[in-house]
This record gives structure tokens, C-alpha cells and sequence, in this order.
């Protein structure tokens, strides 16, 4: 971090690459809030704050890494300004944009090495059907995904819904021809998607995975993963970098389906004569 970094980006980095459970996401949400006075803050202030207990902080601490929150309060002593925060300081909305930037910006480095992308996109056009799994907080992920899919894809099968009937769903497109699955997978990680997962392998898909994380729980149920980090910087998980992974997986497919621009020219077409778009 450079020296002109604001003190909530600077616990926005401490944060980044940290699995953090809900209760240590809630310390790490009201850290960023507070984010110039965290640094004088005993461990006692802080739970109350964010409203959990003393040793929860302790254990957060040392889930980033330090001994204790004593070596935590040193280490942002020692990187903080000294005095308060500039009038200027973002608030925390801006906090969270910033923070959505740097995992693009993370997000575009990754791709500066297209080859797993481009794998990915040729067992995605590859695949007939092609089911999208997304469920819970992936699902909206999924469902746009699939919707600019069967523009070009002739046969797209959407599995954002749980339940007895999914692992069913996906044994329905391995017997008519699937060869691959794509899966979008973010926190929290429900447990019916790794088991889908591992189902998924067990009838012969080769699983390909949007994840937040490298070290997500549905890593060692994906054949090919390519991670996009979401926000944690509010309440609710923000997912920009992963929807615009999903946006690139697609421009992949297209380039290997040789009549996807015909299929794109056909819609517009359909879509014009239909008076379907109000331009």
C-alpha cells in the first residue's frame, strides 16, 4: 500500500485473501467503518462496537495472522497517520466501490494469462446441453450467465434451484451428451453445490468454476477454476468481479462456436420484427 492509501484501504488489503467467517466479516465491516480510530482502540471497544465478544476479536486477529490483537493495534499504529482520518476520507459506500476496483483490477491482472479462459471457453461450446449451476448467492451469477448463453449455445440448462431433483437434473444432461458443467460459487458456500459437484464428476462432467477463491471448498471438485474476489466491504457480498468473469467465459464460448455470430444476427433480427426492444 502506498503512503497516501486511506486508512480503510489499508484494512480493506489486511483483509484481502482471508476467508473470514460471518462473525469475523462483521469485526472486519466495523473496523473499515471506524477505520481511524480502530488503530486506538482497546480489544474490549472493538467487540462492543461490532457488537460481538472479546475473545471474537482475539480470534480474528489471529485469523489475519498476528499473535493476538495487541500485535494487530501495533501494526496499524505503525501504518496509520498520525492523527485522525483526512476530512476528505471516503465514506464507506466509496469504501466498498474502491474495493470492487481493486478486484477487477486483480481480476484483469489474472487474465493477463488467457489460456485458462480459453480452455474453459472450448469445453463450454464443446459441452451439448451446457448446464450452469448457481445457487443461493451464485445464482443470479448463473442466470445471466445463461441468458446471453442461449443466444449462441443451442441448448443451456440453468440449475440455480436446490433440492432432491438437482443431482437428477444433472444426470439428465450427462445422458443427453453433456461434457461439461460450469458453475458459479460464492460465499457463503452452500454445501448442496460442492455435493452437486462431486456428483457432477462422478457421471463424467469435466466441472468448470467461477470462485471467489482458489482455496474455495469447491476447488477439489473443479476440473478448471479461475477465482474473481467479491467485496466485503458492506453487509452483503458485492460480485462485479465475477459477473465480469462470467461476461468474459461467454466471449470464450463465442470464439468457438463457428456460427455464434449467425445465431447473435438471427436474434437481432427476430428480436426486431417482434417489436421486442424499445430503442
Amino acid at each position: 500500500m502506498s503512503e497516501s492509501s486511506t486508512p480503510a484501504a489499508r484494512l480493506q488489503g489486511l483483509f484481502e485473501g482471508h476467508r473470514l467467517t460471518p462473525t469475523q466479516r462483521r469485526i472486519a465491516h466495523c473496523m473499515v467503518r471506524r477505520a481511524a480510530d480502530v488503530p486506538f482502540l482497546s480489544s474490549v471497544e472493538l467487540a462492543e462496537l461490532a457488537g460481538v465478544s472479546q475473545p471474537s476479536v482475539t480470534r480474528f486477529a489471529v485469523a489475519l495472522g498476528f499473535d493476538g490483537y495487541p500485535a494487530l493495534r501495533k501494526h496499524l499504529r505503525d501504518v496509520a497517520p498520525a492523527g485522525p482520518a483526512d476530512a476528505g476520507a471516503p465514506n464507506e459506500y466509496q469504501q466498498a466501490v474502491q474495493a470492487e476496483i481493486e478486484n477487477l483490477r486483480h481480476l484483469a491482472g489474472l487474465l493477463a494469462d488467457p489460456a485458462p479462459v480459453e480452455r474453459a471457453g472450448r469445453l463450454l461450446a464443446a459441452s451439448r446441453p451446457l448446464p450452469v449451476l448457481g445457487l443461493r448467492a451464485a445464482s443470479s451469477q448463473a442466470r445471466g450467465f445463461g441468458y446471453f448463453a442461449a443466444k449462441v449455445h443451442p441448448d443451456v440448462r440453468l440449475l440455480d434451484e436446490g433440492g432432491s431433483m438437482l443431482a437428477d437434473r444433472i444426470d439428465a444432461a450427462a445422458r443427453a451428451g453433456a461434457t461439461a458443467l460450469l458453475c458459479f460459487a460464492l460465499p457463503r458456500h452452500p454445501r448442496e453445490v460442492v455435493d452437486a459437484l462431486a456428483h457432477a464428476r462422478a457421471v463424467g462432467l469435466t466441472v468448470v468454476t467461477v470462485a471467489d477463491s482458489a482455496f474455495a471448498p469447491v476447488a477439489r471438485h473443479s476440473d478448471l477454476l479461475i477465482p474473481a474476489a467479491v467485496g466485503t466491504g458492506l453487509a452483503f457480498d458485492t460480485a462485479c468481479a465475477p459477473m465480469l468473469l462470467g461476461r468474459v467465459l461467454l466471449e470464450a464460448m463465442c470464439d468457438h462456436i463457428p456460427d455464434a455470430q449467425s445465431r447473435l444476427e438471427d436474434f437481432d433480427a427476430g428480436a426486431a420484427a417482434r417489436g421486442l426492444f424499445v430503442e
